[in-house]
């Protein structure tokens, strides 16, 4: 959404996260490079889910995937792990799912809804991921769910008690100012200074003052007289 322009996640293709991965893995020598599988990459069936996980570490370099869902993506999940594949997932608010979500809300604030991500959460701690990522939760239940869990939990948007923390950093830089949610923390104002920083170069060029001859190379001015010269 912050790279693309798109207004949601469900756009986002197979080809899409191949490219993004092939990005991250070569400019990363010690990161773990997990890639999300996208929307209906993994909904249909297992041997499906399985053929794309392939893809994204084989051609774009993930050492893990992550998958949205809970309880009705298990079993999927368990075909994967049994397969090789490393498994990260990722409960709540679920971008993926943000048409059924009725849009991008704080997920599981009833009884009900609690008991539904504490069941999403053990279900894919039951199934062999390794990692499940807790986003817009209530951080007393992100609490509870951390200590009930033995697998690393990763907070976003889910209070200070997860084993771990995520941000996108354009939220952290301050590059993304339309919008800051509220689970966002701004660390720097680099939008605003790419503006200013633009806004000069384009008044350095039209008043002239870019380039100078600092920014340019020279040549023996003699060899072009010479060149002048032959052509007259």
């Amino acid at each position: 959404m912050v790279v693309l322009g798109y207004d949601s996640t469900v756009p986002v293709t197979m080809d899409d996260m191949v490219r993004h991965g092939r990005m991250v893995s070569r400019g990363s020598s010690e990161a773990l490079v997990v890639v999300d599988l996208p929307f209906m990459s993994y909904q249909v069936d297992a041997a499906e889910a399985l053929r794309n996980a392939g893809r994204l570490m084989q051609e774009g370099g993930a050492h893990t995937v992550k998958m949205e869902g809970g309880v009705s993506i298990a079993g999927t999940v368990r075909r994967m792990v049994d397969a090789g594949v490393p498994v990260m997932g990722h409960i709540g608010l679920t971008p993926q799912s943000v048409n059924a979500l009725g849009g991008y809300r704080v997920q599981g604030r009833t009884k009900a809804a609690a008991r539904r991500v504490l069941d999403d959460a053990l279900a894919l701690q039951e199934a062999g991921a390794y990692s499940v990522v807790l986003e817009c939760v209530p951080a007393p239940l992100a609490k509870v769910i951390t200590e009930r869990l033995t697998i690393p939990t990763i907070g976003i948007g889910a209070g200070p008690d997860c084993d771990g923390q995520v941000q996108v950093f354009h939220d952290m830089l301050g590059l993304f100012p339309d919008f800051v949610p509220k689970h966002a923390r701004k660390y720097a104002e680099l939008g605003s200074d790419m503006t200013r920083a633009f806004e000069w170069y384009a008044e350095d060029v039209r008043n002239g003052a870019f380039p100078s001859e600092a920014e340019s190379f020279t040549m023996n001015e003699r060899l072009l007289v010479e060149l002048l010269g032959e052509e007259s």
